[in-house]
């Protein structure tokens, strides 16, 4: 076996290892940011493909997990994205109440999630502005450090600061910051 082979291998055998242990944080993350669980595995399934195309080439192997975040988030919000141009699109081409493609009432996953306990919290996590979602679900749910955080979003320490008191302060008066 080759030089080739022994990186191939050792790529596989550190990808395997990072998946077994931070798949199922990352898809949480990826759900809490997106609320869509199909939506939530794709993004981690292409970030895990992306850090296995490229171990070769990451500087700090110690830091994968690292990178692992920062790519769902980033991941997650570039479907943010391209679910609003697909619904700008929609509402541009109904036709209005009689249009059979109109959407009538909640799906069967909003129902789902209308009934769980925390619903009320989600909801107003869902209100905040992205990146203050983004900083409170990687601070109260991954439970980051702010480095870690300002590592994951690539802002600084400051802004992760700025964007947990806003949210915060946010859910706590139930009004939004941007």
């Amino acid at each position: 076996m080759g030089e080739h082979g022994s990186a191939q291998r050792s790529a596989d055998d550190a990808v395997t290892e990072l998946y077994a242990v931070h798949w199922q944080p990352l898809v949480r993350l990826a759900w809490l940011l997106l609320h869509d669980a199909g939506e939530a595995e794709e993004v981690v399934q292409d970030a895990f493909i992306a850090l296995h195309a490229h171990w070769s080439g990451l500087r700090d192997p110690s830091a994968a997990a690292a990178y692992l975040r920062r790519a769902v988030v980033n991941r997650s919000r570039s479907a943010l994205r391209h679910r609003g141009v697909e619904q700008r699109w929609a509402a541009s081409v109904r036709g209005g109440p009689e249009d059979p493609n109109a959407r009538t009432g909640a799906s069967a996953e909003d129902s789902a999630v209308a009934d769980l306990s925390r619903e009320s919290l989600l909801a107003a996590l869902n209100r905040l502005p992205t990146r203050q979602r983004e900083v409170l679900v990687l601070r109260y749910y991954l439970d980051l450090a702010e480095a870690q955080i300002a590592d994951a979003l690539e802002i600084s320490p400051g802004s992760v600061k700025t964007h947990a008191s806003r949210g915060l302060a946010a859910l706590r008066t139930g009004t939004e910051w941007t």
